[in-house]
């Protein structure tokens, strides 16, 4: 596996880049926003593909590079799934779903407590831990929703219930220390040492820790990295009602861009055909220009890789469904589940 760390040293950030080897696509894990021209730089020099830029949670100490990224490279910005992701991303996953990276396989785990949207990601023998668990320390529990108790279950029934010999990949490290493993921090990290539940709350709420000097602007920006409702309008964009008269009118090819586990989790809009986000450019090589009178309306799940892939279409009688499936959804539209997708 082709693997690199980064470090930002401002915000003591630690940026993960992976792929299964050069020439593949490639993911990026808590990248940092000044640092994007390295990471570019990077993918350019080992051939890579980025085709999708997670972050762990919504940062306060600094400002992700999703956003930039995504503008940069079309790739798909992904978080798991929490009560305000929606709009910041274009991908969500949930608990214990598994997504692909090229040939290699990242599963979610929801691990709220630093904050009420944290995740860590699990691929293979390496566990990328976000601010839940750190080298030597855990996450603070004392804004953006965190929580100390949910912290304690995060730690004790998730992330300490795996191999001791999994490697922790943290998304800071203040000390200078680069990857610890799960059997380590078990018996050497004096915030796991704690007795009971109350025992860890108690020890989380007396830190009295300041605020992240970027904090206020950092959280705003954070929250705001998805492409708004009305940009995605401008870019031959459609709403749920325009689509409901399409279809009546049977002028119209619906293509479903998401990926096989976001289908068979949400359902998708019936009669539609399921072109991935990566092939979407190959598909329209391949057939043959509509006639004017037919359009095709491409979907996924909040607008937003839709509205990248109308960037690189350019075709006029390409639309896509504004707000995505989510709209369709919550207007109170019906969906089609599947029992299997290829």
């Amino acid at each position: 596996m082709l693997f690199r760390q980064f470090f930002d040293i401002t915000s003591s950030t630690y940026t993960y880049l992976i792929a299964n080897k050069k020439g593949a696509e490639a993911c990026i894990i808590d990248p940092v926003l000044e640092n994007v021209p390295n990471y570019l730089k990077t993918i350019q020099d080992l051939d890579l593909k980025l085709v999708k830029v997670i972050d762990t949670h919504v940062h306060a100490d600094h400002v992700s590079g999703i956003s930039k990224l995504r503008d940069k490279t079309q790739c798909i910005t992904c978080m798991g799934k929490s009560q305000n992701a929606s709009e910041i991303v274009s991908m969500e996953v949930n608990d214990n779903e598994k997504f692909k990276i090229g040939d290699l396989e990242l599963r979610a785990l929801f691990t709220p407590g630093h904050t009420d949207d944290s995740y860590c990601f699990l691929l293979d023998d390496k566990i990328f831990t976000g601010d839940t668990l750190l080298i030597g320390g855990t996450g603070r529990t004392d804004f953006q929703n965190g929580n100390a108790e949910d912290q304690y279950n995060s730690l004790f029934n998730v992330i300490l219930k795996f191999d001791d010999r999994i490697l922790v990949y943290p998304a800071h490290d203040y000390k200078g220390e680069t990857v610890s493993t799960i059997g380590f921090e078990r018996k050497t990290n004096p915030r796991l040492q704690v007795k009971s539940k109350q025992e860890y709350v108690d020890l989380m709420n007396s830190l009295n820790l300041p605020n992240p000097k970027l904090m206020d602007i950092a959280v705003p920006k954070n929250k705001k990295h998805g492409v708004p409702l009305e940009i995605q309008m401008q870019s031959n964009g459609i709403n749920v009602q325009q689509l409901k008269t399409m279809i009546d009118q049977k002028v119209i090819k619906l293509i479903d861009v998401r990926e096989n586990f976001e289908i068979q989790r949400d359902g998708s809009i019936e009669n539609s055909i399921h072109v991935p986000y990566a092939q979407i450019e190959n598909f329209f090589k391949n057939i043959e220009l509509p006639q004017p009178s037919e359009k095709f309306v491409l979907y996924c799940h909040t607008g937003q890789r839709t509205y990248l892939a109308l960037q690189k279409l350019k075709n006029g009688n390409i639309h896509h469904l504004v707000g995505g499936i989510l709209n369709w959804i919550e207007a109170g539209e019906k969906v089609h589940y599947h029992h299997h997708i290829n």
